[in-house]
């Protein structure tokens, strides 16, 4: 880690030999700096105010002259400059401010508002106290921490010296609250599933393994809340969300972090196309309320393109989409016909390939990164879940449909399989599948299918990934920059220029 820097710690115990505690316990913060510059916006150059306030916050700039100096103290809400006198504060207090403080250190000051010759808003202090002395120095001012894994492992120095970071978490935290307050206002009742399970299932993932010591019994962390939000059907709740954590034991990239925050909705009696206005109405929602248009701009493959959200979305059958991006018939080919174009194409596949499976590959190869716009993929071959009902007008296929935008997958939704007999057959099947080596498959879930068996009502089901959302609705580029602490590997202790360096 960062060393130490031996002049901070000087200055910090010349400050205790004062006995002074540079540590203390509280301090009575009034207001914020964004709330004060707005405040007192229209003050003319040199107008003074007799308004006290009292901020805190970090010191970001410092410019001494001699028994006055200046400097912008930054806050949760942005900086603010303040002027300090050594005739104000009296020379002790003012030696420790003015002088034994360094970028970084955190302060309390009140004081009253004037505008300065330059028109910048100022407090005049008053009286000053240091709360946190710092002990490693600041990323040099015009270069801030630019290493982007520095970035996500030491995100405390990125949020304070990068403030548009700041913003994007912020603008996450706001579309969370849209999100919940949306599916209460459409009466769904908020509920919590087990993070630690003793069958995983609701999605083909591999699932991370645990072990509890009481039980001496291997344990898994939830991919899915699915078959449990399910269970609420059974039991009676017509409506029922959870946002919550999933944890995946796969593919690390822009798109998928090991660990991330979902929302799963089921409602009774409805089915995916009433999941499909949902969904277009919330993203629409959350897009209005962080940048007040249903616009968003981003960059894909290097070009400006416009996404819009308002809804309603396209709607495209997964058939209709190839047939559209990859210029191909797939309703009219047999299992021999997909076989031989993979083959041509070198497009890959796990296990037999079926008819369903090949229409699949193909979709996933030739076609999602061609759908740039939000838009429904619906009606999904069968194989694909063994969550979900079957079409009502082609058995091929499953009343399923994904929503996409920039290539990237945004949800997942059905019409759900409340059917117990052909749940028990097609999870014994998926059951199958695992025992002959194929991690993504569903285990046997016993008390699932009793529910189902009980009688589940039909329903329609939602998940999305509130992580994707933000990367979209926030205009990022990579997950890692919408989760505050994205899952790192370990810094190699060998490798002294992976490690943050101060420009001094």
């Amino acid at each position: 880690m960062t060393k130490i820097d031996q002049s901070k710690l000087i200055k910090l115990e010349e400050i205790k030999k004062l006995d002074i505690n540079p540590y203390p316990y509280t301090f009575p913060q009034t207001h914020h700096a964004h709330n004060l510059l707005n405040k007192y916006s229209t003050l003319t150059a040199e107008e003074k105010t007799q308004d006290n306030v009292s901020i805190a916050g970090r010191i970001m700039l410092k410019r001494g002259m001699g028994k006055a100096t200046f400097m912008h103290i930054q806050d949760q809400s942005g900086k603010i400059q303040i002027y300090l006198r050594e005739d104000d504060l009296g020379q002790e207090i003012y030696d420790i401010i003015a002088k034994k403080t360094d970028l970084g250190d955190i302060i309390g000051i009140t004081g009253t508002i004037f505008k300065t010759k330059m028109g910048e808003i100022t407090i005049h202090t008053k009286s000053a106290q240091l709360l946190s002395k710092s002990l490693l120095p600041m990323p040099e001012k015009y270069h801030g921490l630019k290493d982007i894994e520095l970035k996500y492992r030491q995100r405390y120095i990125d949020l304070t010296v990068n403030p548009e970071v700041k913003e994007v978490f912020q603008k996450r935290s706001k579309i969370i609250h849209e999100i919940r307050q949306y599916f209460h206002e459409k009466g769904f009742m908020e509920v919590e599933t087990p993070t630690l399970q003793t069958i995983y299932g609701g999605a083909s993932a591999k699932p991370f393994i645990t072990h509890i010591n009481t039980w001496d019994m291997q344990m898994y962390l939830s991919i899915s809340p699915e078959t449990y939000l399910k269970r609420l059907l059974v039991g009676g709740f017509e409506k029922v969300f959870s946002i919550c954590k999933n944890f995946r034991n796969e593919d690390v990239d822009t798109s998928h972090n090991p660990e991330f925050t979902m929302l799963e909705i089921y409602q009774a009696y409805v089915d995916y196309n009433m999941m499909m206005e949902y969904l277009e109405q919330v993203y629409e929602k959350a897009c209005l309320a962080i940048n007040t248009t249903t616009k968003v701009e981003h960059i894909y493959k290097g070009e400006k393109v416009m996404l819009d959200f308002k809804a309603p979305w396209r709607r495209l059958s997964m058939i209709d989409a190839i047939k559209q991006y990859a210029n191909i018939n797939v309703s009219q080919m047999t299992e021999n016909h997909l076989r031989n174009f993979l083959e041509d194409n070198r497009i890959i596949w796990e296990g037999k390939l079926t008819w369903g499976l090949g229409v699949q590959r193909i979709f996933e190869e030739m076609v999602e990164e061609h759908l740039i716009q939000p838009v429904h993929i619906i009606d999904h071959p069968k194989e694909s879940t063994p969550l979900c009902k079957h079409h009502r007008n082609d058995s091929r296929l499953i009343e399923r449909f994904e929503s996409f935008c920039l290539g990237m997958e945004l949800s997942n939704a059905y019409s759900e399989l409340n059917d117990p007999l052909l749940q028990r057959q097609l999870l014994e099947e998926q059951s199958n599948q695992l025992r002959a080596g194929f991690e993504n498959a569903h285990p046997m879930d016993e008390d699932f299918v009793n529910s189902i068996e009980f009688g589940m009502p039909p329903a329609g089901g939602l998940g999305f990934g509130i992580d994707r959302m933000a990367i979209i609705l926030t205009s990022q580029n990579s997950i890692r920059d919408v989760i505050l602490f994205p899952t790192m590997k370990p810094i190699e202790e060998d490798k002294p220029e992976q490690k943050y360096q101060p420009n001094l």
